[in-house]
């Protein structure tokens, strides 16, 4: 059998090695960390549970079709929790939205906001649908974009659709009033991307919750980690953990393996579930980069980071749902302030992971296990989070309680765990902090993102929110699909 190894144990890295190794590879995954997941890593404190990530669940029929591609039924390892609203939208002015897929009562919520952009909310789902059908059901999202001629099959499509303009400018084709705006164009900021300059192909989003769902697996995604590994396992693959890859090994132009805790292991081929410039620049030695040079990845921009506070409290809180956004006043200028100003600007928007609201395990009776999330610029602003962390958790506390109204919260919290970009950093060799890798911009999207394949090194794939199509939970589950595709025509061709 040919020796494949996988470079981090990420949701997208441990969906390919199931694929692969339902393919009858010999596949082995090599993660740094000490348990696997990548971001959607674990944390337990005081009986209160949280997921460090990942948060939610959408395109369940993904999940389920990587199951099945390892002859098994998703329902024997998931017990899936649909979530109704989605969200709960808290806007500066007091307004309150649930965000759900109930077409009358959206359309009341659009409609107190400005009545003629609820006569638009049907036109904007049967727009969402086309995209959704040419990128899902037409798995445009898992081909790969590697030549000039795929990517010209694809385009006249993406400009019929205009799917190409900014998110935002997509939504305000349908909507008005700036907060019915925001609702239909945040989604790429879940990706790590600009709604102002994140193209709208992302605007399937919509319809993709409307028709599947959002859903909550039970325990929290750590259960779906282990659901991976569990599956992976049972197909017959190999986990090493605390196992840092130091270096991909190079010989004439080919991969022959890596090195590890200054161990060298064969392989045929390797598929990187790693941080895109960390793999180049720290992984591979300069003389084997033809085209991804020190000086050409320095001009890749990466998304932005994320502050995140891990918190338990001792006392109930109605007003949150099981996903919580609390927004400020700005929409623009605030996201201009993050990706392009890259400072950390007085004001924030929230969002807010209350998964206790629909499990009782995650929290002790009577308690709250809250996820806060605060988009953040990455490492290259000038921003010192050893001074600053604790200034902007207090900040951020005082806000939840005095404005937001969580009344005696900072007096009701056991735990507080703070996780800033340097964390990314570190824990998880994230560039620039970037929570999410290459910024999902037109620009580095489809035949411009980082390819699923490295043509400069024979048997060096990518897998991950860096390559073709994306982030998110959906997204990095297609790229596996997307990498398996070109390494297996690679392996049937014999090239490596």
């Amino acid at each position: 059998m040919k020796k494949v190894i996988v470079i981090g144990s990420g949701i997208g890295g441990l969906s390919l090695a199931i694929r692969l190794q339902a393919k009858g590879f010999q596949v082995a995954i090599f993660e740094k960390n000490e348990k696997v997941g990548g971001h959607a890593y674990p944390l337990e404190e005081s009986g209160f549970h949280f997921d460090m990530g990942p948060s939610l669940i959408t395109a369940p029929s993904i999940i389920s079709d990587l199951f099945q591609t390892a002859n098994r039924n998703l329902s024997d390892y998931l017990n899936l929790i649909p979530l109704e609203p989605f969200y709960r939208i808290y806007f500066h002015d007091g307004n309150v939205m649930d965000y759900s897929a109930d077409s009358e009562k959206m359309k009341q919520h659009i409609g107190a906001f400005h009545p003629p952009d609820a006569e638009r909310y049907d036109d904007f789902i049967r727009a969402s649908k086309k995209i959704h059908d040419v990128v899902i059901g037409q798995k445009l999202g898992s081909k790969p974009f590697m030549t000039a001629g795929s990517m010209l099959s694809f385009m006249p499509k993406a400009i019929a659709l205009k799917a190409v303009m900014p998110a935002y400018q997509y939504a305000s084709r349908f909507f008005k009033d700036e907060r019915n705006r925001f609702t239909f164009s945040f989604h790429p900021l879940f990706l790590g991307g600009n709604p102002f300059r994140s193209p709208a192909v992302y605007q399937m989003i919509p319809y993709l919750e409307k028709t599947g769902g959002v859903w909550y697996t039970k325990g929290g995604m750590t259960t779906f980690i282990k659901a991976l590994q569990q599956l992976f396992k049972e197909r017959g693959g190999t986990i090493r953990t605390n196992a840092e890859v130091e270096k991909i090994i190079v010989q004439d132009g080919s991969v022959k393996g890596v090195n590890v805790n200054g161990e060298k292991i064969h392989s045929d081929a390797v598929v990187s579930n790693a941080d895109f410039i960390h793999t180049f620049k720290k992984l591979i030695d300069p003389n084997h980069r033809k085209k991804w040079t020190d000086r050409r990845l320095e001009k890749i921009d990466y998304s932005m980071s994320a502050f995140l506070l891990y918190i338990g409290v001792e006392k109930k809180y109605d007003q949150l749902k099981h996903h919580t956004l609390v927004l400020s006043q700005r929409y623009r200028s605030l996201i201009e302030n993050i990706f392009d100003d890259k400072i950390l600007p007085d004001d924030f928007s929230l969002y807010l992971h209350t998964p206790s609201r629909t499990d009782d395990t995650m929290a002790p009776a009577g308690c709250e296990s809250i996820y806060v999330l605060s988009p953040v610029t990455n490492l290259l602003g000038n921003v010192d989070w050893s001074s600053m962390a604790e200034i902007y958790k207090n900040k951020i506390l005082a806000f939840l309680e005095n404005d937001f109204g969580l009344e005696n919260f900072r007096e009701k919290i056991r735990v507080c765990k703070v996780f800033t970009p340097e964390d990314f950093k570190i824990k998880n060799n994230n560039t620039y902090g970037s929570a999410w890798g290459v910024e999902p911009k037109l620009t580095q999207t489809a035949i411009l993102r980082p390819h699923n394949k490295c043509k400069d090194i024979r048997g060096l794939y990518l897998v991950g929110a860096s390559t073709h199509p994306g982030a998110g939970l959906p997204g990095v589950m297609m790229t596996a699909e997307t990498t398996e595709q070109v390494l297996m025509q690679d392996y049937l061709h014999g090239a490596f």
